[in-house]
């Protein structure tokens, strides 16, 4: 057997690190070279797939994904829209489908943008706001009906400091890869924090006034690249895109392909989605117990420790069965909450008995649902 003891390896050119096996080797860690989660669009425990109608409030669409719209009713999104084949190695992509009436013209103000916030403890390494900064370096794969010069943008919490960038779309209907280096940001503010560390926007359709010179930092609130391709003004226009990751160094390494159950895991930090979508018959939500012969309350365990205590959204209070045999409560409200679970309390219902435990599920086939969110 061989031994080689070494403290470094670089290519030939002995200023670059080694590339092994396809992969150039980062100055920190193998793992987590992505700190975007989901970029390869598997997970979707919101919608299940369904089509999202984008809104001027952030709408989730695959996990981690959001898009939010200067105008309703103008683009909608979904995990696979179109049902065309991804690139080799991927089974998913967010797509975006411009109405087919959208008849937009994007005003100075405006922005048609889809994009994913990093929280600040993932990017900290990165150094941003001080003299020690280090490039990073985003890639993905896109496809548009529409073909151009698009944008996007980088930018800190406060939006006080942005990059807007740059790629090109050559030739439409066809799956396009991309990268773009960014240079360490030595100014400005960057949470190393649970709260917002870089938000990555990829525009639409942004306006003059939100838009900016692509490929410098700028101590301005930039969405996009100023002369980027606006798919947004053209109906029925269609924007996929899968296999985004942002990475530390000059260098886009292969797509950092996690396994299944860790990329669900970094999910739920920020979305726990009990959906049954599917009306599976009675559900399980958690355990419950009555608190008079009318009401109870149902207990959740989170699968892992959320980013902040979440908000939630439920389907009718009469969705929901507490075993054994309550069903039709009138009302449901979330009683408490924290990063480790919660609880709802449901009134109306009849025959329950106070003290007593059970199981807290679906009303037969019902399809309830609780999103915990505890999003950026």
């Amino acid at each position: 057997m061989s031994q080689v003891n070494a403290n470094s390896f670089y290519d030939a050119s002995g200023t670059s690190n080694a590339v092994l096996y396809g992969v150039a080797a980062p100055t920190n860690s193998m793992s987590f070279r992505n700190r975007i989660i989901n970029g390869d669009m598997r997970i979707d425990q919101r919608n299940a797939g369904a089509s999202v109608a984008i809104t001027t409030s952030d709408n989730y669409i695959t996990d981690r994904f959001f898009g939010i719209v200067s105008a309703n009713s103008k683009l909608t999104g979904q995990q696979n829209a179109g049902s065309v084949t991804p690139p080799a190695g991927f089974s998913n992509y967010l797509g975006m489908t411009v109405a087919s009436s959208a008849n937009v013209t994007v005003g100075a103000t405006d922005t048609y943008v889809i994009g994913q916030q990093v929280e600040g403890y993932n990017m900290a390494d990165f150094a941003w706001g001080t003299a020690s900064a280090i490039p990073v370096t985003l890639s993905f794969w896109v496809r548009s009906s529409v073909t151009g010069t698009f944008g996007g943008s980088l930018r800190n919490s406060g939006a006080t400091r942005s990059y807007p960038f740059t790629y090109t779309i050559s030739a439409a209907n066809t799956w396009e890869q991309k990268s773009v280096t960014i240079a360490g940001e030595t100014s400005g503010t960057w949470l190393a924090t649970n709260g917002i560390g870089i938000r990555l926007l990829f525009g639409l359709g942004v306006g003059s006034t939100l838009s900016g010179t692509a490929g410098s930092w700028s101590s301005a609130n930039y969405v996009s690249a100023t002369g980027a391709t606006k798919l947004i003004e053209t109906n029925s226009a269609t924007f996929y895109i899968t296999g985004v990751q942002l990475e530390a160094g000059s260098v886009a390494s292969p797509f950092e392909r996690r396994d299944y159950g860790r990329e669900l895991a970094m999910c739920q930090r920020y979305c726990y989605g009990q959906n049954n979508s599917a009306g599976q018959a009675y559900y399980w939500f958690g355990t419950g117990a009555g608190s008079s012969t009318t009401s109870a309350f149902g207990m959740v365990q989170f699968p892992v420790t959320m980013r902040s205590s979440p908000t939630a959204t439920f389907s009718a209070a009469n969705t929901f069965f507490l075993d054994p045999g309550i069903t039709n409560f009138t009302s449901v409200v979330i009683d408490q909450k924290g990063v480790n679970g919660g609880a709802c309390t449901f009134t109306g219902g009849s025959g329950m008995t106070a003290g007593y435990g059970g199981r807290f599920l679906s009303d037969n086939t019902d399809a309830a649902f609780i999103i915990w969110s505890a999003e950026l």
